[in-house]
């Protein structure tokens, strides 16, 4: 296993997370996500530290609260060598409040979140998506005193848009609070859009990047070609939305790359991701010790260049505005750029 600094904290995680979303549910859309019990949990999570994972990632909207219940379980005696994340946003209850990202929802969260975790404290606790209720600045103040409490090391974010990140790290410095360390979002072969915005946004900011569905669901799994629909989460909960025929394509590329590789089709899929500089980790959501050992297996799988090449081409989508206008060619004229460099370079010695 591999390790990567998550940001500038001097923490590093494991290229790989293991994500504990499959963790739990009785009927519904948790027991079609996961609906695994205790006992598969045990061994899951404990296969995956004996593998060198140190990183877990949950939330308090798991099975509505059983996962982290079940997480907190499995990592009984072995808590120190983990660094632990979960979210809060989602809907905890039926009262009005029981939902978002107020203080006041904020402060009950945390604290029911370590009591079904076990755990005096939180390594990693990060917002689930936005609150459009609540003023950036309460929410960016209530993390900060988690922080300053003790109960929370770390604070990042999930599926916001890049101009929302910003805007909350703008008040944190502004304000002098604790600022987002990292973000969780959606990228995969099938999902780029990130590449436009918020990964250049990562990367002059110093976050990190941890990456959520890195197999589009388990499209990208390989069970899914134009002549086999596959079995699995997506074939009932289709998400996240991908465009199918597109994605054949795809699949079609990765399946040569993965024979030349010896390796498999999901296998080529992380270790695309991975091969991103920005990828801090990816997080992984296997429902049984042979997805969860395949997943763990795509460390060893180097891309060429020239797959690289292969599967930016096969899954190049159309640029979105402005991007389109950012890569039109420069309208200087010839050599003025060069004369421009040469001039701010000799300004730079002047002084």
């Amino acid at each position: 296993m591999k390790y990567r600094a998550l940001a500038d904290t001097g923490v590093f995680v494991s290229e790989l997370c293991l994500g504990a979303m499959t963790f739990g549910g009785k009927g519904g859309i948790w027991e079609t996500i996961g609906g695994m019990n205790q006992a598969e949990v045990d061994t899951m999570v404990g296969r995956a530290l004996d593998a060198g994972i140190n990183f877990v990632d949950t939330a308090n909207v798991y099975a509505t609260g059983e996962s982290e219940t079940m997480t907190g379980k499995a990592l009984k005696g072995r808590r120190q060598e983990v660094v632990l994340a979960t979210k809060v946003r989602g809907r905890m209850g039926p009262g009005p409040n029981d939902v978002g990202l107020s203080r006041h929802h904020i402060m009950e969260s945390v604290e029911a979140s370590l009591k079904r975790l076990g755990t005096d404290y939180i390594d990693l606790y990060q917002i689930h998506r936005t609150d459009s209720y609540t003023n950036i600045e309460d929410t960016v103040r209530a993390l900060d005193d988690l922080v300053r409490q003790g109960k929370v090391r770390y604070v990042g974010c999930s599926n916001l848009w890049a101009w929302q990140v910003m805007q909350a790290l703008a008040v944190a410095d502004g304000q002098g609070l604790e600022r987002f360390k990292c973000t969780q979002s959606y990228y995969s072969l099938l999902g780029r859009e990130i590449e436009h915005d918020l990964i250049p946004l990562i990367e002059d900011q110093g976050m990190g990047l941890l990456v959520w569905s890195p197999l589009a669901g388990g499209f990208l799994s390989g069970k899914f070609t134009r002549g086999q629909k596959g079995k699995g989460r997506r074939a009932s909960f289709d998400f996240p939305p991908i465009d199918k025929e597109k994605g054949y394509d795809v699949v079609d590329v990765m399946k040569k790359i993965a024979k030349k590789r010896d390796a498999s089709v999901a296998q080529v899929a992380l270790a695309w991701v991975l091969a991103n500089e920005a990828v801090t980790t990816v997080i992984i959501g296997a429902r049984n010790l042979k997805q969860l050992d395949d997943n763990i297996g795509a460390v060893d799988v180097e891309l060429t260049e020239k797959d690289v090449a292969a599967l930016d081409e096969a899954s190049e989508t159309a640029l979105p505005y402005p991007a389109w206008m950012d890569s039109l060619g420069s309208d200087r004229l010839p050599g003025e750029a060069r004369r421009l460099e040469q001039a701010q370079g000799g300004a730079a010695k002047s002084q």
